[in-house]
C-alpha cells in the first residue's frame, strides 16, 4: 500500500510538490469548529469526549484538500492527569496550581495512568477509520520543558522566569520534573502509535530564551530519551520536533535528539538550515502566521518563496506556528491552491 504523501517526505523522499497541513487547523478559525465547542461543559471535556474530538479533527479535511489530520487534544493532558488542577480560563487559556521545587513529585507520579487518557485512543482510531489512506494522521504531546514550564509557572509565561531559575538552582530537582513528564509522554505516545497515528510531533513551544546550556539540559536531553526509549519500545514511525524559537541551535536539536523532521519557525531561513542541517534532512515550514492572517497580494509570492528556498530537500508546508483564529478561511484555500499548484 502506498504510503501518504506526509510520510514519504518525512522519509526523506523528494516529490513532486511538499504536502501540506497546518497546525492548529483544527479550531476556532472553522465556524463549524465553534459550533461543536459549544455543544461541551468545557475545554477539557471536549477534548476527552472521543466523538467530538474525532470530529473537530476531521473538520478541517472535509473542507480543505490538506495532506494530514491532526488529532485535536491539548499538551497539559498529562499534567491534568498527573491530579494538577487543570482549568481553561476565556480570554487568558490554562490556568494550573503551581508546582514547586519543595512538592514531594512522587505524588504526581502516583496519580499518573495512561488510562485516565484512553479516550485520546479511542480518538485516534475513530479518526483513523474515518480518514482516506492517503491522508496522514499525526499524534502529538508537548515536550518535556514546554509542558513543566505551565506546570510551574501555573499559566502561559513568555519568560518562563521561574522554571528558568529552578532549573538553574536545582539541576537535579528540575530534572525529576522533566523526567516525571518525560514517563507519561512515552505512554501516552505509544498509545497514539497503537491506536492508529503515522507520524508523531513534540511541541516545544517556549525554547526561545534559553541559553545553550540550559537548551541542552531541559530540550536536548528530555526530547532524545523520549526519542530514544518510543524507538526501543518499536515506535519506527517519523517524528517531528519542533523547538520554536531555538535559532541557531536546531543543528544541535537535530544531531543529537534522534528526531525524524524539524518544524521551522518563520525566522529561520533556507540558507540558514542548509548551513545547520545535513542534505535532505526533512524540514517542516514556515509562513509567517501573520501574512497568513493579513493575506493580500503578498500572501501567494511568500508561499512559492518557501516552497521555492526548501526545493532541495523533503519540506512540509505549514506555518511558523498556528494557525490565529481570526484568519479568513479563503486564506487557507489560497494556500492550499498555491501550494498544491507549485508541482
Amino acid at each position: 500500500m502506498s504510503l501518504p504523501l506526509l510520510v514519504k517526505t518525512l522519509n526523506g523522499q523528494l516529490n513532486e510538490r511538499p504536502p501540506v497541513w497546518i497546525m492548529r487547523q483544527a479550531g476556532r478559525y472553522l465556524p463549524e469548529y465553534r459550533e461543536l465547542r459549544q455543544k461541551a461543559n468545557n475545554f477539557i471535556d471536549f477534548c476527552l469526549n472521543p466523538e467530538m474530538a474525532a470530529e473537530a479533527t476531521l473538520q478541517p479535511l472535509r473542507r480543505f484538500d490538506l495532506d494530514a489530520a491532526i488529532l485535536f487534544a491539548d499538551i497539559l493532558l498529562i499534567p491534568m492527569a498527573f491530579g494538577m488542577n487543570l482549568q481553561f480560563i476565556p480570554g487568558k487559556g490554562p490556568v494550573l496550581d503551581p508546582v514547586s521545587f519543595k512538592d514531594n513529585l512522587d505524588k504526581y507520579r502516583n496519580e499518573w495512568s495512561v488510562e485516565k487518557l484512553k479516550n485520546v485512543g479511542e480518538t485516534v482510531e475513530r479518526v483513523r477509520a474515518a480518514l482516506p489512506k492517503d491522508k496522514a494522521l499525526i499524534g502529538f504531546a508537548g515536550s518535556p520543558w514546554t509542558v513543566a514550564t505551565y506546570m510551574v509557572e501555573g499559566e502561559g509565561s513568555r519568560d518562563k522566569w521561574e522554571a528558568r531559575v529552578w532549573a538553574w538552582k536545582d539541576q537535579e530537582g528540575f530534572d525529576q520534573l522533566l523526567r516525571l513528564i518525560e514517563e507519561a509522554t512515552v505512554e501516552y505516545l505509544l498509545m497514539q502509535v497503537k491506536s492508529g497515528a503515522q507520524v508523531l510531533k513534540l511541541f516545544d513551544s517556549w525554547t526561545d530564551n534559553l541559553s545553550p546550556v540550559l537548551f541542552e539540559q531541559v530540550v536536548i536531553k528530555p526530547t532524545s530519551r523520549i526519542i530514544r526509549q518510543l524507538r526501543n519500545k518499536g515506535v519506527t514511525c517519523p517524528i517531528i520536533g519542533f523547538p520554536r524559537g531555538c535559532g541557531g541551535l536546531i543543528g544541535k536539536y537535530v544531531s543529537e535528539t534522534g528526531c525524524t523532521a524539524i518544524g521551522l519557525d518563520q525566522g529561520q531561513t533556507a540558507n540558514f538550515v542548509d548551513n545547520c542541517l545535513p542534505p535532505m534532512f526533512p524540514v517542516q515550514g514556515n509562513l509567517d502566521n501573520s501574512l497568513f492572517m493579513a493575506g493580500g497580494e503578498r500572501l501567494e509570492p511568500e508561499i512559492e518563496r518557501i516552497i521555492s528556498d526548501f526545493s532541495n530537500r523533503p519540506h512540509v508546508f505549514n506555518l511558523g506556528h498556528g494557525i490565529t483564529p481570526k484568519t479568513p478561511i479563503a486564506h487557507m484555500q489560497r494556500m492550499i491552491k498555491t501550494v498544491k499548484g507549485s508541482s
